[in-house]
């Protein structure tokens, strides 16, 4: 018995495990739910438009949440008005407002759908943005399928997320609307009596009134309600009545609005049952379902109430009148019924509005235009074409299904002719071409069109297009003509002076095209060039009595070093016979032309140009095409210096004194090497001005005179033997040294490093004497991919010294010394090959040799 008591209590508990996470799972605790609410700020507002749409109380909804195993403070945060920012929603909540009957299983889909994809603004039919909104099979078309003339018409305000035709649950009814249970009324008097009540009707109907007792209200206008309640409560309270001066007044209005189920069928996106407001109307409804689809009505919106018909939604209406007279009022129970689509008309061209249209059977080519919004003022008001598909029944016979109508209208008005399924409408826009103008172009004041007037003539086109510019061209104007046969003619005219006045005044005609020409379009562009030691070479615009001085100027003046007694001018050649194109003449300069003196201020001249006071030379009148060259003073160069670093007692930058000091005079100057310097490994850099071809760049002509100084450098090591440089002072070791050379002399090494294509690259110890052999052997030898054939050595100096072979047996490898570095090169899949190549020719060369020498011998 015990045992069995035992298995029991084991089920139990086992049971109890395995439902307590699903518990939890289902039923979260208050802090699992507060921090759910702080997830997802997205979905809202539609859970607090779901809730308030259920016709449930808070307090119910809090019985229910307890009753389901939920907080009953699940949901506080969405019962009532929004205040604040949105909480976010989970699905726990899409769940708890499911099993609590606020929303159907549609709806949830939906927003678990938006939940999951983070979609959705503050709408359900954000999910809904991405139906087609587009025909192209219900009209014969002869338009781009990229027109907006495919759009349907209407269609797209119900797949725009941002346009809400929801009301809201705490909106004021008009006097016309009619009261049921789960409506909320606010009572309240004021003067000799103040009070306030809050009264539901219930779902019997009527309201409980303090001091009053039941009042029937169901299915009653608020203006009856009103009516009764005065009849009612004034049997209590004497002083209730109508007006200004009564001493008792009262006013009734609704608080909340109870919510109703209508039912939308038929051709729409989500047909089912929706709670809404009972201020809804079928638009409302329709708007709730996602719209109709491609196939569904805008037109014919049916409601029903009873098993009766008792209105027509034209979608139109809203659209194109901002008319909402026929959307029906709804109420509990009612059914929208979209059906499909009625004709179906396109209207492309000059109307406002391209578009799709539905039509109803009364409606001709003349509402179609209207619904397109009207003509265009491009619009040609007097044709238009309607492309139709004539039913097979009414065809003359096979192969002529579609034909074409031409249609005239009266005064801009098309006729009302019946309209078919199908049918494309075409408007036509005027004609391109314009009228009755002539057009003036060229040097004048306001050139352009311009109407053309009787009688018209050259100089009055001309002077009203604000006449001729001063350089006016007067040898010629040209007049082109339109022929009849849209070919032109030349004609032509001259000027009488420049303001404007004709010679030949031509009378003009329609479409004339006038041409007024420039003195300065027939000139070629003149210029002087500048160049040498000037601050900006180039050539510069010539202009009339320009002298040498303001060229200088424009050039930014001269550089320091500009030789400041005369300047070279090249100019074009009088006298070609000889095959001459210029003749060069020296004109003065002096230090009046730098920027640094004004006149009678005294001057110190530079080194190499001439002293004493200010004086100023004759200017120069320079010609058209004039190149001017300013020297520079001979042997004048900036101080230049050199880079001594290392091991050398006094390392620094070095001003050079002379233009032919050498390397050893540095040195000397420097205090010499320290007893560490490694003078074979000394490191020896140049600045090198590359080429136009190595900089990747090209200068142009008039930049060709720049000192080199304005070349792009890369620095350069060149190989020397210090030792010897500093024992023969004239050995072509003993450099000549330029500006920005530099010499670094390291500490004396012991060691060759080895790398490349070996199989261990290292660092050891240099042996006296020793050979790359011995090297590459210290290394484990090249590697499969080494070319040992092609290893070289970099002394420490910088010199590069590979293996130099005599025949193809004999060889002589270098010595590497101390600080040197080996180096094995890869080698390439072609180099084998052509290794291999090469060494069975030498053999077959060898035998064949050997081969003669043995015949010979014989």
């Amino acid at each position: 018995m015990m045992n069995i008591r035992n298995l029991v209590a084991a089920a139990i508990a086992l049971v109890a495990s395995a439902s307590a996470p699903l518990l939890s799972q289902a039923v979260p605790a208050p802090a699992q739910a507060q921090a759910m609410l702080q997830a997802r700020p997205e979905l809202s507002a539609q859970v607090r438009q779901q809730i308030m749409t259920s016709g449930m109380t808070p307090d119910q909804i809090r019985a229910r949440l307890r009753a389901e195993g939920y907080p009953e403070s699940f949901l506080d945060d969405y019962l009532g008005a929004a205040s604040g920012a949105a909480r976010p929603v989970t699905d726990d909540v899409i769940t708890a407002i499911s099993r609590l009957g606020i929303t159907n299983t549609d709806d949830a889909a939906l927003m678990r759908t938006m939940l999951r994809t983070g979609g959705g603004r503050d709408s359900l039919r954000t999910q809904r943005r991405d139906l087609p909104s587009r025909v192209a099979d219900d009209v014969v078309s002869t338009v781009p399928n990229d027109s907006s003339a495919y759009e349907l018409f209407g269609l797209e305000t119900f797949r725009n997320a941002s346009s809400e035709f929801l009301p809201t649950m705490d909106g004021q009814p008009d006097p016309s609307y009619r009261l049921g249970p789960g409506d909320e009324l606010v009572l309240i008097l004021t003067g000799e009596v103040e009070l306030a009540h809050e009264l539901q009707v219930t779902r019997e109907g009527f309201i409980v009134v303090p001091r009053v007792g039941q009042v029937n209200v169901a299915n009653l206008t608020m203006a009856e309600v009103e009516n009764l309640l005065f009849a009612r409560m004034g049997r209590s309270y004497a002083g209730l009545r109508r007006g200004a001066d009564a001493p008792i007044k009262m006013s009734v209005n609704v608080s909340r609005l109870r919510a109703i189920q209508v039912y939308v069928t038929g051709e729409v996106e989500r047909p089912a049952s929706y709670r809404i407001s009972s201020l809804a109307t079928a638009m409302t409804a329709l708007y709730a379902a996602g719209g109709p689809t491609l196939s569904g009505s805008l037109r014919n919106v049916t409601v029903r109430r009873g098993g009766a018909e008792i209105g027509t939604l034209d979608v139109y209406d809203y659209l194109l009148r901002g008319d909402n007279s026929r959307d029906v009022r709804l109420q509990n129970g009612d059914i929208i019924f979209v059906a499909t689509h009625g004709p179906r008309v396109r209207v492309q061209g000059e109307v406002l509005r391209p578009a799709t249209y539905e039509l109803r059977a009364d409606e001709s080519l003349a509402n179609v235009i209207a619904h397109a919004g009207g003509l265009r003022p491009t619009a040609y008001g007097g044709r238009a074409r309607i492309t139709r598909i004539v039913p097979a029944d009414e065809a003359p016979q096979p192969g002529r299904e579609r034909q074409v109508i031409a249609v005239t209208a009266s005064g801009g008005v098309f006729p009302t002719l019946p309209m078919a399924a199908g049918d494309e409408v075409t408007v036509f826009p005027v004609a391109n071409r314009v009228r009755n103008r002539v057009t003036v172009t060229g040097h004048v004041w306001n050139a352009g069109s311009q109407g053309l007037r009787p009688g018209m003539r050259l100089s009055d086109a001309i002077r009203a297009a604000g006449g001729p510019r001063p350089d006016v061209y007067l040898g010629q104007v040209s007049i082109t003509r339109l022929r009849a046969d849209s070919t032109r003619v030349a004609l032509r005219s001259m000027l009488r002076d420049s303001t404007g006045a004709a010679v030949d005044d031509i009378v003009l005609q329609e479409d004339d095209e006038i041409t007024v020409y420039s003195l300065t379009e027939f000139r070629a562009p003149r210029f002087v060039a500048i160049g040498g030691s000037v601050r900006k070479s180039g050539q510069y615009p010539w202009r009339e009595g320009m002298t040498l001085r303001d060229l200088v100027l424009a050039a930014g003046g001269l550089r320091e070093g500009a030789y400041l007694t005369e300047a070279e001018v090249a100019r074009l050649a009088t006298d070609r016979s000889n095959r001459a194109t210029a003749t060069t003449m020296r004109v003065p300069l002096d230090s009046s032309y730098l920027g640094d003196y004004a006149p009678g201020q005294p001057y110190s001249a530079p080194p190499g140009a001439a002293g004493g006071a200010y004086r100023s030379a004759p200017e120069v009148t320079l010609q058209p095409y004039d190149n001017v060259l300013v020297m520079e003073q001979p042997d004048w160069v900036l101080p230049r210096s050199v880079v001594l670093t290392g091991e050398v007692r006094f390392p620094g930058r070095y001003t050079l004194v002379t233009k032919d000091e050498r390397l050893s005079d540095v040195l000397r100057r420097a205090g010499g090497l320290t007893n560490e310097a490694a003078v074979d490994a000394a490191y020896f850099a140049r600045s090198v001005a590359l080429t136009s071809f190595q900089a990747d760049s090209a200068f142009r002509a008039d930049s060709a005179l720049k000192d080199l100084q304005d070349l792009p450098v890369q620095r350069s090591r060149v190989g020397l033997d210090l030792a010897r440089a500093l024992r023969q002072g004239r050995s072509s070791d003993n450099l000549v040294l330029f500006d920005d050379d530099s010499l670094h002399v390291p500490v004396l090494r012991s060691t060759i490093e080895i790398r490349g294509a070996v199989n261990a690259p290292t660092t050891i110890t240099a042996q006296d004497g020793a050979r790359l052999e011995f090297y590459l052997r210290a290394a484990g030898g090249t590697s499969q991919v080494g070319d040992e054939r092609r290893a070289y050595v970099i002394q420490p100096n910088g010199q590069i010294q590979s293996t130099r072979r005599f025949f193809w047996i004999v060889k002589a490898e270098p010595r590497p010394r101390p600080g040197a570095s080996v180096v094995v090169p890869t080698r390439s899949t072609e180099n084998r090959a052509n290794e291999r190549v090469a060494l069975v020719a030498v053999i077959a060369q060898t035998i064949a040799s050997l081969a003669t020498v043995y015949a010979i011998l014989r």
